[in-house]
């Protein structure tokens, strides 16, 4: 029974910084990436579809992103989407081929985004300890049973918190990179 709650935690702890790791992949460095617009939806037939799923993106540089729709009666939905996305680009549409150039960051924006990826990696630390608690809460309610031993719960919680210790260091060390890579000119 203390062996599943410890797993549980790890696993959702795994997925917390996973997910923490995908979402700062959305905020934009200096380099242009297909995954910077993963997050924008286009209306096609009626339903919000990913652009993923109705066009191809592709980086033809370092600074420019090259989307390819599938359908070119989409092309001026696709451009509307990018243009009203809070990324602040501005798409240029040549035929079938739509180009994002990417400005150049200023030393303001990067500041800007580095507060924004801190918040993230606190939200990932908040969903970290979250899982601590709840996996925590589990172990009291084992012991308030009399299943397990008050020495037992100790130790699953001492097993739990290195488990915690772990995935905040994990969150830690993502959030350095990121912020490193944020301030590179």
């Amino acid at each position: 029974m203390i062996n599943e709650i410890k797993k549980d935690a790890q696993e959702r702890m795994e997925k917390s910084v996973e997910a923490l790791r995908n979402s700062l992949q959305k905020i934009r460095t200096g380099r242009a990436h297909p995954s910077l617009l993963s997050g924008i939806s286009v209306e096609y037939y009626g339903a919000p579809t990913p652009l993923t799923q109705v066009a191809n993106v592709i980086a033809e540089d370092a600074r420019t992103l090259a989307i390819t729709v599938f359908d070119k009666t989409l092309t001026p939905l696709v451009e509307k989407a990018i243009m009203t996305s809070d990324l602040g680009l501005n798409p240029m549409s040549a035929g079938t081929v739509i180009r994002v150039p990417l400005p150049p960051l200023t030393e303001e924006r990067r500041k800007d985004l580095v507060k924004i990826v801190r918040g993230e990696a606190e939200g990932g630390r908040v969903a970290i300890r979250n899982i601590r608690r709840d996996a925590n809460s589990d172990l009291k309610a084992l012991l308030k049973d009399k299943e397990i031993s008050e020495d037992e719960d100790r130790k699953a919680q001492d097993e739990i918190q290195k488990l915690t210790d772990a995935a905040v260091k994990n969150v830690d060390e993502v959030l350095a990179t990121k912020e490193k890579e944020l301030m590179e000119v």
